[in-house]
């Protein structure tokens, strides 16, 4: 079970609001925030309602200013729990949209796709195993998209502006 708190001032000041689970829309919970406290488990925060829009992996910690560490602005409209993974990992990566083209298979980590798999991109995907986050650069830096089990035949439906994927990693329990 995760716990994230949110809070309206930096530094875990004002109002706040208690999360254990997904929240389509937290707009009616508070206006805007400035911190957040992760006390247990995994989360990704979005900007928009019904997970949608930028998103932010947030792990257990302290965020008092989060607005300087994630670059996002104050608004947080919804959040999804990260479920806790203990078996084996596998997500399928297709060069064309809707599962076309040419098949890479990823069981673990990959730091630098185009190194690995010498593809500059990709456009679909299906996540068979595990929880994953995607990342447009490589070493897992810059813009990344959460993926939980399921098909994604465009990069679209991972809230992707493109579909230049360059790094990928699992999400466990850290």
């Amino acid at each position: 079970m995760g716990k994230i708190i949110f809070y309206e001032d930096r530094n875990f000041g004002g109002r706040y609001y208690e999360c254990t689970s997904d929240c389509a829309d937290l707009h009616s919970m508070f206006d805007h925030c400035h911190s957040i406290r992760v006390e247990s488990g995994m989360f990704v925060i979005y900007d928009r309602p019904s997970y949608t829009g930028n998103q932010y992996f947030m792990r257990r910690g302290e965020y008092s200013d989060y607005m300087s560490t994630t670059s996002m602005n104050y608004c947080v409209r919804s959040c999804r729990m990260i479920p806790t993974h203990d078996g084996s990992f596998k997500m399928q990566l297709y060069e064309h949209f809707d599962m076309g083209g040419e098949m890479m298979e990823l069981t673990d980590d990959c730091s630098n796709l185009m190194g690995r798999f010498h593809l500059s991109n990709f456009n679909s995907c299906n996540v068979m195993e595990g929880h994953w986050l995607l990342y447009e650069q490589p070493n897992y830096r810059g813009r990344h998209y959460y993926l939980r089990p399921g098909q994604y035949r465009s990069f679209v439906e991972w809230s992707g502006m493109s579909s230049r994927i360059s790094s990928i990693r699992r999400l466990m329990d850290l």
